[in-house]
């Protein structure tokens, strides 16, 4: 009995952590953009966008990558990763169109209390809109507002410049390059690292809305 409530107690204090959302999976709102959750009807569009080499070259998604691959997205990677709130996904929509334009994560780094990575990619067809930043813009100061985290990082492997654009964009600070650092399909490359804090945010535009737990859609998967 006394182990249950101990092993209670440390679930608690382990949901109260900041970086941790309070009731499930949150939709955000920015001005062209809408972010949630990734569902069921997202797979088909998921799978076509990571067919890109682009996408394939600069992040871990499997190559080939094959629907099954888009489903696990979907069902296991985004569902668990909201139920437990240590990885935070979003599947990034077009307002007028409603067509899916990338896709955002933050996810909390283990023992250290108060920090997450941020990460993103953008469909081929939608790139140069300015979307990417509009909508990191819109999770980081989520992570930094309403979730409390004190830091936020960004990890791109050495060369990948679109990405390091748009961090700095959201306002990122270069802080180094990790020498064989990230892990891509076997092999270690070196990375680029930047760090936010929410004082680095008062010099970004654009606002964005948090609708609240997306109740509409629950729990994927």
């Amino acid at each position: 009995m006394g182990e249950t409530t101990e092993q209670q107690e440390q679930q608690e204090q382990q949901d109260q952590q900041p970086g941790r959302p309070t009731a499930g999976p949150v939709t955000l709102t920015t001005e062209r953009l809408v972010l949630r959750a990734p569902q069921e009807s997202d797979i088909e569009a998921v799978h076509r966008a990571c067919q890109d080499e682009e996408i394939q070259r600069w992040t871990v998604v499997p190559v080939p990558y094959r629907r099954e691959d888009a489903a696990f997205f979907v069902h296991d990677l985004a569902a668990n990763g909201w139920r437990t709130g240590d990885a935070l996904v979003w599947c990034v929509f077009e307002r007028g169109s409603g067509a899916l334009v990338g896709s955002q994560g933050l996810t909390r780094n283990p023992g250290r209390t108060g920090t997450a990575e941020v990460g993103w990619w953008a469909t081929k067809e939608h790139r140069g809109r300015g979307y990417t930043v509009e909508a990191a813009r819109a999770v980081a100061r989520y992570g930094l507002t309403e979730l409390g985290l004190r830091r936020l990082e960004w990890v791109a492997y050495v060369g990948n410049g679109p990405s390091r654009a748009v961090a700095e964009k959201v306002g990122f600070r270069m802080e180094g390059t990790l020498r064989s650092y990230a892990e891509q399909r076997g092999r270690f490359h070196d990375a680029w690292i930047g760090g936010l804090l929410a004082t680095d945010l008062a010099g970004t535009t654009g606002t964005a809305g948090v609708d609240g737990p997306d109740r509409r859609t629950g729990p994927v998967g």
